[in-house]
């Protein structure tokens, strides 16, 4: 595996899921890997939870913006080695053709963002979600270094843990 890996989260709205997961890799990956995040059909801006969500763990949320999945898949965009949808929506769509044919997985994670009730129903919501994210970056890092192909089957596997 060479470093730093560029990895682009996707989901559907790119305001919740994909914008925890890029501040994570983002914070906890620096060096090794280089974050991103977009949508299929962005929702215009961050979700006010997800921010909140990074702020009280310390992490920087400057970088976010919901975005289209289109600003990564023209050739001035920077290649990505591997894709990594964190929704079922996203999964299931058909992704542009991405620039150097990247690895991909699928990592889906509940939508938060669809959660009702009392702010603190929500932030609970939001809590879980980073720590379901955080606990799957938590595993990219721990592998070993290989090439990347080498490693797709146990990065595909991150996606079944809890």
């Amino acid at each position: 595996m060479t470093s730093p890996l560029n990895v682009l989260f996707l989901c559907t709205g790119n305001s919740a899921r994909s914008i925890l997961a890029e501040a994570i890799l983002r914070h906890y990956g620096a060096g090794r890997y280089q974050a991103f995040s977009a949508g299929s059909m962005p929702a215009g801006l961050p979700n006010p939870a997800a921010i909140a969500t990074l702020e009280s763990r310390g992490l920087d949320h400057g970088f976010a913006r919901s975005k289209s999945w289109d600003e990564f898949a023209g050739a001035a965009a920077p290649e990505m080695h591997l894709v990594i949808t964190v929704c079922a929506n996203a999964a299931g769509e058909v992704c542009p053709v991405w620039p150097g044919h990247p690895h991909s997985a699928h990592w889906g994670v509940e939508d938060p963002a669809a959660v009702t009730g009392s702010r603190q129903q929500i932030m609970d919501a939001f809590a879980a979600t980073y720590d379901q994210m955080k606990a799957r970056v938590d595993a990219l890092l721990a592998l070993d270094e290989a090439p990347l192909a080498d490693l797709m089957p146990r990065i595909r596997a991150i996606g079944d843990l809890p």
